[in-house]
């Protein structure tokens, strides 16, 4: 099994997900391809809208709570970063 990858505070974003240099840090670490999130407005049924479709559902699936305390977890974090209703 893969070593688990160890990221530092300031790869990860305050608004959800990873930082540019987070994601960086991975990709290189373990050759993966990970991209920024889809955030702003995209055309119905373009590449971004897919994949922000895919995420969305994903995440929506994942274990845990949304929020915690009044505050929004990562997870819930994640899905405010990538406008999933």
């Amino acid at each position: 099994m893969a070593k688990p990858v160890r990221l530092r505070k300031e790869h990860k974003s305050k608004t959800g997900g990873l930082t540019k240099k987070g994601r960086d840090k991975i990709n290189r670490e373990t050759g993966s391809n990970l991209k920024a999130p889809v955030t702003g407005k995209v055309k119905r049924g373009s590449k971004a809208a897919k994949r922000r479709k895919s995420f969305c559902a994903r995440m929506k699936g994942v274990k845990g709570a949304t929020s915690k305390g009044g505050k929004l977890t990562r997870k819930g974090l994640a899905l405010k970063k990538w406008k999933c209703n």
